[in-house]
């Protein structure tokens, strides 16, 4: 089971100017519970984190083109992203 917080780090926690990838996974339009996975360009595991309680989840990465994959019960889906440096980046997955 992976130590980090559910649903990232803390917003407030940010700072100024950082990349951040953050969304949230739906089953029929509802929040899903699970862990979502951060991988590079090559496709390679760079991070993993709980969603929350309302399927949310953040990542702080570097600019450029990521997967952002969900792992829920009985689903996995992954999304294509390009983030921006110092930009926010929004992804809805649904599963």
């Amino acid at each position: 089971m992976c130590g980090a917080k559910p649903g990232g780090p803390d917003a407030a926690s940010a700072k100024p100017g950082q990349t951040t990838i953050q969304g949230s996974v739906t089953r029929d339009g509802e929040p899903v519970t699970g862990y979502v996975r951060l991988l590079d360009s090559n496709g390679e595991f760079t991070a993993e984190v709980p969603t929350s309680a309302t399927g949310q989840f953040r990542f702080y990465a570097a600019e450029g083109t990521w997967t952002v994959r969900a792992l829920v019960p009985g689903a996995t889906a992954d999304r294509k992203v390009v983030a921006t440096r110092g930009g926010l980046t929004e992804v809805s997955i649904a599963v």
